[in-house]
């Protein structure tokens, strides 16, 4: 396959105004596909290779799954998660890590104070300093350690690309259809996988329509994927059979039950962009998210503290199969 350049790759995805005048311009790329992984929508060449960063977790977590990790709904979900670091999540990860034997002291993503604004503030105040175990990717790391303890495989090296557990989430996203064009290093430290957005809309959506068990502890917990505050958390609990994950720089991956799904990149990597246009995204799933409530009014734009414009996303163009 030939991969388009990113920056010939790109079109206009959202739109900022403020006091009745446009404002800004965000470019991305996006797709949404069918039940059959066939492209329906699109903005720019979705044919792009991308890092999906986080938006890869539940791939990940998949192939541990295949691997031999059996986790309860809730903390596999959190194996999904780039978490608030609330003391619920902090004690997900350890649960994870006690259940396999292990210690915190075995995980190896960069230490961080929590991303969750209330958490974060919360460990200022008790003095508690930044850690891995805090840390969002805590969840998928701990899983990784206890996937490696199940399989019998070197705990210490557990990042390393061509660790027994790396090539084995390598295997399963090509098998589930994903050219994996390059392998690099994601912010925590584990390897992320370049891959077509074409191709990551497609898998996400046979993924959310398998039999597997991740999809199904996403939406039964989406609070232990996010937080009770953020948009991902907020879409699953809206929407019966929906599985959403952000990722860093500007990524979202959404599907429903049956198949149909869409994933986006804002090449700029605004986050507010990207909660602005997953409103988009949804819809083009077929959900009615005009009767979400607030869920569907885009990201507003202040002025003096009140909404004087919002970001809003533009439409997504219709494309053959």
């Amino acid at each position: 396959m030939t991969t388009p350049d990113l920056t010939a790759a790109v079109a206009p995805i959202a739109r900022g105004d403020r006091s009745d005048r446009d404002e800004s311009l965000h470019h991305g790329i996006a797709v949404a596909v069918d039940a059959d992984g066939r492209p329906v929508a699109a903005v720019g060449d979705p044919r792009v290779a991308v890092y999906p960063r986080s938006s890869l977790k539940p791939f990940q977590a998949a192939a541990m799954c295949a691997a031999g990790l059996d986790l309860e709904p809730p903390l596999l979900a959190l194996a999904c998660a780039s978490h608030d670091g609330s003391d619920e999540h902090v004690a997900g990860v350890r649960r994870i890590l006690e259940l396999h034997g292990l210690h915190e002291s075995a995980l190896r993503n960069t230490a961080a104070r929590p991303f969750g604004a209330a958490a974060r503030t919360s460990a200022r105040l008790r003095g508690i300093a930044p850690s891995p175990i805090q840390q969002n990717c805590s969840g998928k790391h701990a899983a990784m350690l206890a996937t490696c303890r199940v399989n019998g495989w070197d705990i210490g090296s557990y990042l390393d690309r061509d660790h027994p557990l790396q090539r084995a989430i390598t295997d399963w996203i090509e098998r589930h259809g994903c050219t994996v064009e390059h392998v690099g290093v994601d912010g925590c430290g584990a390897p992320t996988h370049y891959l077509h957005l074409d191709q990551l809309a497609a898998a996400i959506g046979r993924l959310a329509a398998s039999d597997s068990p991740v999809p199904r502890a996403m939406s039964a917990h989406p609070e232990m994927v996010a937080g009770p505050d953020r948009d991902v958390t907020r879409w699953m609990q809206a929407v019966d059979g929906l599985i959403a994950k952000d990722g860093a720089l500007g990524v979202m991956v959404v599907a429903r039950d049956d198949g149909r799904a869409a994933a986006f990149k804002i090449a700029d990597g605004s986050d507010v962009a990207r909660q602005a246009v997953t409103i988009e995204a949804v819809r083009q799933l077929g959900v009615d998210v005009e009767g979400l409530g607030d869920l569907a009014v885009p990201p507003a734009v202040l002025g003096h503290g009140r909404a004087v414009g919002a970001l809003r996303a533009l439409n997504w163009g219709s494309c053959s199969s």
